[in-house]
C-alpha cells in the first residue's frame, strides 16, 4: 500500500471544454459566420439557424431568437433603415472589434495589450529596457531615469562623506534601449481571383488582415497604420471596413497598390516603414500612362510581372521591406512571390487557405 501511494504517472480522461454560456458559445460561431458573409447579419443568422438544426446548438431554454435579443442588449447589433425604406439589422463597431480580436487570437494566440513603443532596437535611447550601463546626466533627461544609488556614490567620492553635497555633475542616468515607431501599410487583394475556381481566398485574407490590424493597433499604439485594397486600381479604407470587404469584378493591379503604399509612406516622418501585402500572388493588370488598362489573366504576363519586380526594387532602395502573405499554393504563383521577395529582400509567408497557419508552418524567407 505504501509503494502504491508513492507511484507517479498520468491520468487520462475525456476532454471537457471550458464552461461557456449559451450566448458565448453562439457568439463564437456568429463571429466566424459574419466574417464569411462580409458583415451581412441576415445571412449569418440564416447559416446559424441551419447549423442549429443540424448540430442542436440550442434548446427550448435558449433559442436563436434569444441570442439575437442578447446581441441587441449587449450592443453588438442595431436596427437600421435601408435605402429602400425597409428595416434591417447591422453589426456595430463593438462587433467589428470583437471580430478583429478573434482573428488575432486565432492566428497569433492571445496577446495582451502593452505599452507604447515596443519595437526594440540595438541603439540606446528612450525606452523601458535597461542596459546596465550608466552615463552622465544631460539636460532634458527624465528625473525618474536618474540612478539614485550611483549618483549618491559619486557625490561621496567627489565631495567626501563628512561634507555631503550632491551636484549636477554627480548625477548619472542608466541607459535604456531605444524603442522606435513604425509606419505600416497593409495591402489587401480584392480581385476576382480571390474567389475563383470555387476557392474562398478572401475570407482567410480578411482574417489575416484583421489580425495584423488588431496586433498593430493594440500592441504598438504609437505606430501608424494605413490600409489599402487593390483591384484594377488601389484606394484607402478604414480599419472598421475590414469585416465587410468583398471581392469585386477586378483584375489584380499589384503595381497600383504598391504605388499608393509607397506614396503614403513617403509622407510619414518615421524612419522605419514597411508594407504588408495579402494576395493570391497573380498580378494581371496595369494602368498605362494614357489612362487605359492593360489586362491579361492568362498565366503570368512578363510585362506586368517585371513592373512588379521594379516596384519591389524601388521599395528596397527606399528601405521599405515588403512582407507578402500568399493566400494560395499554386507552384507558378509561389515562384513569382519568391522572385518578388528576393527583389525586395523582404519576407514571404505561404498561408494556403487556412489562416491559422499564416505565420507558422508555411513561413519562408528569401
Amino acid at each position: 500500500m505504501k509503494n502504491r501511494k508513492n507511484r507517479k504517472g498520468f491520468i487520462f480522461k475525456t476532454y471537457e471544454a471550458e464552461n461557456q454560456s449559451p450566448f458565448e458559445m453562439l457568439f463564437e460561431i456568429f463571429k466566424e459566420l459574419i466574417t464569411h458573409t462580409s458583415g451581412d447579419f441576415d445571412e449569418a443568422i440564416d447559416w446559424l439557424r441551419s447549423l442549429d438544426k443540424e448540430y442542436k446548438l440550442t434548446d427550448e431554454n435558449y433559442t436563436i431568437d434569444d441570442f439575437i435579443e442578447d446581441l441587441k442588449k449587449k450592443g453588438y447589433i442595431k436596427e437600421e433603415i435601408k435605402n429602400d425604406g425597409t428595416r434591417g439589422t447591422k453589426i456595430t463597431p463593438k462587433t467589428e472589434r470583437a471580430i478583429r480580436q478573434q482573428a488575432l487570437n486565432h492566428i497569433f494566440g492571445k496577446i495582451k495589450r502593452s505599452g507604447a513603443g515596443n519595437h526594440k532596437s540595438k541603439s540606446p535611447g528612450i525606452g523601458d529596457e535597461h542596459t546596465g550601463d550608466f552615463r552622465a546626466y544631460q539636460f532634458g533627461d527624465a528625473l525618474d531615469k536618474v540612478s539614485i544609488t550611483e549618483s549618491i556614490k559619486n557625490a561621496q567620492i567627489n565631495n567626501g562623506i563628512s561634507n555631503f553635497n550632491l551636484t549636477e555633475n554627480d548625477l548619472v542616468v542608466e541607459e535604456t534601449l531605444h524603442k522606435s515607431q513604425m509606419s505600416t501599410v497593409l495591402m489587401i487583394d480584392i480581385s476576382h481571383s480571390m474567389i475563383l475556381y470555387g476557392e474562398d481566398r478572401i475570407t482567410p485574407a480578411k482574417k489575416v488582415a484583421m489580425a495584423l490590424a488588431e496586433l498593430i493597433t493594440t500592441r504598438y499604439p504609437k505606430d501608424t497604420l494605413d490600409i489599402i485594397v487593390f483591384g484594377n486600381d488601389a484606394w484607402s479604407i478604414k480599419i472598421k471596413d475590414l469585416p465587410y470587404l468583398q471581392v469585386g469584378p477586378y483584375h489584380t493591379n499589384t503595381v497600383a497598390g504598391l504605388n499608393l503604399a509607397m506614396d503614403l509612406l513617403r509622407r510619414k516622418r518615421n524612419t522605419n516603414k514597411q508594407i504588408f501585402m495579402i494576395t493570391d500572388g497573380k498580378p494581371s493588370c496595369l494602368r498605362l500612362p494614357d489612362g487605359q488598362y492593360y489586362k491579361n489573366s492568362n498565366g503570368l504576363d512578363m510585362y506586368i510581372v517585371n513592373k512588379c519586380y521594379a516596384m519591389a526594387q524601388q521599395a528596397r532602395k527606399l528601405h521599405i521591406p515588403i512582407t507578402t502573405f500568399m493566400i494560395a499554393k499554386d507552384p507558378y504563383l509561389m515562384q513569382f512571390v519568391r522572385a518578388f521577395t528576393q527583389a525586395n529582400q523582404g519576407k514571404a509567408f505561404y498561408t494556403g487557405l487556412n489562416p491559422h497557419y499564416a505565420l507558422g508552418i508555411h513561413k519562408r524567407r528569401t
